[in-house]
């Protein structure tokens, strides 16, 4: 079954929203998909309110957030740079799925499964808002997880000896054969 095209957004821009760097949408050619790694919305968005940038006073942040009951929610919107994945900002749209991945333990090598599949529902709204952002970001061609653009290894929060994946997000448990097909868009190598 395709998804809805017209998946309903609620705007609730995060309150730095205007210090952002504006930036045409045509300069937009990948979208990179999270997940919160967070156990709800409430907390993903305390999460995106906190300014981590002091020179521009701004924080870390996807574009939409899409939660487990479907419904989708626009902290940024496209043709502001947000911060969501190193190196990749500029040409990129974040969106996140909330999911707790590897919470609260990111970094510990006992908590590095994530083994929260992602509901059907989120699922066909995460694919009703990529048709959407194809239809209005005309040089959208690729899509990416964030554990595919960052890949770097850091010391575990447990045992410093040791280092863990800095991201693993969206995580085994995305289903990415199913979203490709449905997507139109080519993943990253």
């Amino acid at each position: 079954m395709p998804p809805p095209e017209h998946a309903a957004i609620r705007v609730d821009h995060l309150p730095y929203v205007e210090r952002l760097e504006s930036r045409a949408v045509d300069a937009i050619d990948l979208v990179v998909i999270h997940c919160t790694e967070l156990p709800d919305l409430a907390t993903a968005r305390r999460y995106g309110e906190r300014i981590l940038h002091p020179g521009s006073a701004t924080g870390n942040s996807g574009h939409w957030y899409v939660d487990r009951d479907a419904s989708i929610v626009e902290y940024v919107p496209a043709d502001r740079i947000a911060h969501h994945v190193r190196g990749c900002n500029a040409r990129s749209v974040g969106v996140e799925l909330v999911n707790t991945g590897r919470y609260p333990h990111w970094l510990d090598t006992r908590h590095q499964a994530m083994d929260e599949p992602y509901p059907d529902a989120q699922v066909e709204s995460l694919l009703a808002l990529l048709a959407r952002l194809r239809a209005t970001l005309p040089a959208l061609r690729f899509i990416a997880g964030h554990e595919d653009l960052d890949t770097d290894r850091v010391p575990a929060s447990d045992d410093p000896a040791v280092r863990v994946p800095r991201k693993r997000d969206p995580g085994p448990l995305f289903p990415w054969p199913r979203v490709l097909v449905a997507c139109g868009l080519r993943r990253l190598p």
